[in-house]
């Protein structure tokens, strides 16, 4: 079912209007929209380098580190999405589940660590930008959840959501990425 809401906590997912760049067949995880502006995260376009964890506070992960491509707005600078929430301010709730945490070292609750995604960079939108982009087509929405953040693999994330709201949306989900072997 589509969702017509732009709101904290909901994936933008590229139309197909959005046919090259970086936001090419993405999802992007809503973190703040208000009529200052909005901002976001890609979620499923994975990174593949090697960095240490501990350079993120992070060295006792039970498997590795997942990195995504966040956006490109400053993409050296390291945004934590995970499944648990801290006491602290730099720890904001995106929805039930997902968490954007600021401070890489925070201790977990209940002793148990967190799984975690690093994202490398962001998608910054100016008053009424996003607004207009979604009117125009470019984005459909969906409201997030941490099972398809957390246990849908990236690559098929897009497919995935596209599939799960059904209808015409279900239909886009099998178009090839090259038009040109249809």
């Amino acid at each position: 079912m589509p969702y017509s809401v732009l709101k904290k906590g909901t994936f933008l997912i590229a139309s197909p209007d959005i046919d090259s760049g970086i936001f090419y067949r993405s999802v992007v995880l809503l973190c703040d929209h208000s009529s200052i502006g909005s901002f976001g995260l890609i979620v499923n376009k994975p990174l593949e380098i090697d960095i240490e964890d501990s350079l993120l506070g992070l060295e006792d992960l039970e498997e590795p580190l997942e990195m995504r491509a966040g956006g490109p707005s400053q993409p050296n600078q390291i945004m934590l999405l995970q499944d648990q929430g801290f006491d602290s301010e730099a720890s904001l709730k995106i929805c039930p589940g997902i968490y954007l945490n600021g401070e890489m070292g925070m201790t977990p609750q209940e002793g148990k660590l967190p799984r975690s995604i690093a994202c490398f960079g962001y998608g910054g939108w100016a008053s009424g930008v996003l607004e207009k982009e979604f009117l125009s087509g470019a984005w459909y929405l969906c409201p997030a959840n941490s099972r398809h953040l957390f246990e849908t693999p990236p690559e098929k994330l897009w497919q995935h959501l596209l599939r799960e709201m059904g209808g015409k949306y279900k239909t886009l989900s099998l178009m090839p990425e090259d038009l040109d072997l249809n």
